[in-house]
């Protein structure tokens, strides 16, 4: 799932080509399709949260998203995209070594002043991610609301960046937190350090991305996504899923959580705690 995660450990892949001369290239989605990237040198690649900034010598920055259907991929001297791809290619950046760098499918493609990230990237809260990641500010945004169920702050990347549906869920089990439960009843702090610590070893540790369990084997990946009537991972309960609704968005978002070791109400998790 493209989620922060996701993201850092694509930025990272892509840092093979800074330093790499763009010899023919365009955009083909957005705004600005059509527009050349040709002479510009690619100087870095940064993200925040879900988005990604690629740099370029002549003080411009392409704001890439990939939500669900995007992806990145790179060609060698003589290679050729599969015709389906091609045709859905909205960047493509060929380099003057011989490589092509191509942006798949992305719904978000923009090309702007690097002066002005922050019009595409500054409404978002603090990336988990960033070694300047301001965790008092982090704390604010999420304890402002304190009626708001926790999993609606968790996916508001207003609040905190970096987190999706993914993590949400697995983040609520780790802490025992019903999802329906109120923002305001539970230790945020804690909930973001276990957040920034999972986040960051999925980012950065191989074979550990978007592995919550520690174990590898197929089907015992994660703690409760994906396990719907399946039995706990902990205790045995049968895994609970519904699709929702959130707050910051209107596509509906599928919900697992385990009823037992994830109660509904304070008093239901210090009973079952204790």
């Amino acid at each position: 799932m493209p989620e922060g995660d996701s993201v850092h450990r694509l930025a990272a892949r892509l840092r093979a080509v800074d330093g790499a001369l763009v010899a023919r290239g365009e955009l083909r989605g957005g705004a600005d399709a059509g527009t050349p990237l040709g002479g510009r040198r690619i100087v870095g690649h940064a993200t925040h949260g879900k988005h990604l900034l690629t740099r370029f010598d002549d003080g411009s920055t392409l704001h890439t998203h990939m939500r669900m259907t995007g992806s990145w991929t790179t060609t060698g001297t003589g290679k050729r995209l599969p015709a389906h791809a091609a045709r859905d290619a909205r960047v493509r950046m060929a380099l003057d070594d011989g490589r092509t760098v191509w942006g798949i499918a992305l719904p978000v493609v923009e090309l702007l002043p690097t002066r002005d990230e922050h019009l595409a990237v500054g409404h978002l809260g603090p990336d988990l991610l960033h070694d300047d990641f301001d965790r008092d500010e982090a704390l604010l945004r999420c304890t402002a609301d304190p009626d708001l169920p926790v999993r609606t702050v968790l996916l508001d990347q207003r609040r905190m960046a970096g987190l999706g549906n993914l993590w949400a869920n697995e983040l609520g089990f780790v802490r025992g937190l019903h999802p329906d439960r109120p923002v305001g009843t539970v230790d945020v702090g804690g909930l973001l350090d276990t957040a920034q610590r999972m986040l960051r070893h999925s980012a950065t540790t191989p074979d550990a991305y978007q592995v919550t369990t520690g174990v590898l084997r197929r089907g015992e990946r994660h703690w409760v996504v994906g396990r719907a009537g399946r039995p706990c991972l902990r205790c045995g309960t049968r895994v609970r899923a519904r699709d929702d609704v959130e707050v910051v968005g209107s596509a509906p978002r599928r919900v697992w959580w385990c009823p037992r070791c994830q109660p509904v109400t304070v008093e239901a998790a210090a009973t079952a705690a204790g």
